[in-house]
């Protein structure tokens, strides 16, 4: 298993990919679990009222076409995963602020809220000075909330569906993952 791991790695650093960590890729692996389709329909599109949005900043809607533009920009991988985790731990907390405890989708998000925190955990290593500025600064304008940052309504689905198209971007190759 070791020397699997070790071979991956190597293989990864030919590429000029940035290998993630273990427990990086066994979380994202948890949560790509929970963001199957079936799943963000039913919680995030049949329990609500239809054509329903979220207010959110303008930065917090991370599409895969952000992240390829980012990349021809030359940021590192380890960024992109680090902006992505704070932008979309940012986007299920937005949603979760809209419902009332007893509504069915409830629980699903705290399970999502569970494993951003987890998630988190492994990304506490990282500080905003190990990554570029512009993800840096993206980073803390999510954060600030402020209100001169463009609001935009997007409905809790699409949000979702964003989270998962651009976490198999940055962690397909790294973490070994197969066609699902």
């Amino acid at each position: 298993m070791q020397q699997r791991y070790a071979a991956v790695l190597c293989v990864l650093a030919v590429l000029g990919l940035e290998a993630a960590a273990p427990g990086e890729c066994e979380l994202t692996r948890l949560l790509q679990d929970k963001l199957q389709y079936e799943m963000r329909l039913q919680y995030m599109k049949h329990y609500f009222p239809i054509d329903y949005t979220v207010p959110v900043q303008y930065e917090e809607v991370l599409r895969p076409s952000n992240i390829s533009r980012l990349r021809n920009w030359t940021v590192s991988e380890t960024a992109l995963r680090y902006l992505w985790f704070h932008i979309n731990s940012q986007a299920v907390l937005r949603i979760r602020e809209v419902l009332p405890e007893k509504h069915p989708s409830w629980k699903y998000t705290w399970e999502l809220c569970q494993l951003f925190d987890a998630l988190g955990k492994e990304y506490s290593k990282y500080q905003q000075t190990d990554v570029e500025a512009v993800v840096a600064d993206l980073v803390n304008l999510v954060h600030s909330g402020g209100v001169e940052s463009r609001r935009k309504a997007v409905r809790p689905k699409a949000l979702l569906d964003n989270c998962l198209k651009v976490m198999r971007m940055l962690y397909w190759v790294p973490c070994g993952w197969e066609t699902t």
